[in-house]
């Protein structure tokens, strides 16, 4: 990762001069979370991989608009990646999609651990037939997903499952390096590590698209 980073750096600063100022800076925001998280060994530390990828997504999906207008942040990064996908006229998602993590997605996509009604039942906010009625209809959308091709919609039904993930982590609901969650710490982080550089990348390439104004700008005195 630490080379892709490198490259994608060089890339923005040969590019920078003629970007707007809020992509300039989401750019450079998210480019720094990738770089500290390609310092981080796949196997050694995923959950610190992870939380600075899901940083890096972070970074560059955000935009600063009304509070009216707000959005869900999953309805926030869904819209996104759906026009992240519209962009892609190299096809970097889809590859990544059904050719390299077919696999892995859906062994995520069966996890109960990163299913968000798994856990509402185990609160006891619904009952067991409902999250088990979720799970089964959830694992029949993916089925039809996959089946049909549809990368904007299976990424927002990954994206779903991984901030499940990122929930646990962020509010303190996980322990760091258990042995507990390896498997989808490591699976989340796979993926966030493949699709974070391409999302970078895709916004790199479309300077002139309407990515919105970075949040928390930088202030000058």
């Amino acid at each position: 990762m630490q080379a892709i980073h490198a490259e994608l750096k060089k890339r923005h600063r040969a590019t920078r001069e003629g970007m707007p100022d809020a992509l300039n800076l989401r750019i450079h925001r998210a480019l720094s979370w990738l770089q500290r998280a390609s310092v981080c060994e796949p196997d050694h530390d995923p959950d610190a991989r992870f939380i600075f990828l899901w940083i890096a997504f972070n970074a560059a999906y955000a935009q600063e608009i009304p509070a009216t207008l707000r959005l869900s942040e999953q309805e926030s990064f869904t819209a996104f990646l759906r026009k992240l996908h519209g962009l892609d006229s190299a096809k970097q998602l889809d590859d990544l999609v059904w050719n390299t993590f077919s696999g892995p997605i859906r062994v995520l996509l069966d996890n109960p651990y990163v299913f968000e009604s798994f856990w509402s039942f185990q609160r006891g906010e619904i009952d067991e037939a409902t999250w088990q009625t979720r799970q089964a209809a959830g694992k029949r959308k993916a089925a039809i997903l996959l089946a049909q091709g549809h990368t904007p919609e299976l990424l927002a039904l990954v994206f779903q499952r991984i901030y499940t993930l990122r929930n646990q982590l962020m509010h303190g609901g996980a322990t760091w390096n258990s042995q507990i969650n390896r498997a989808q710490v490591q699976d989340c982080a796979n993926l966030m590590g493949q699709i974070v550089p391409v999302v970078v990348e895709i916004m790199m390439a479309h300077p002139e698209a309407l990515w919105g104004e970075a949040c928390y700008p930088v202030i000058k005195d």
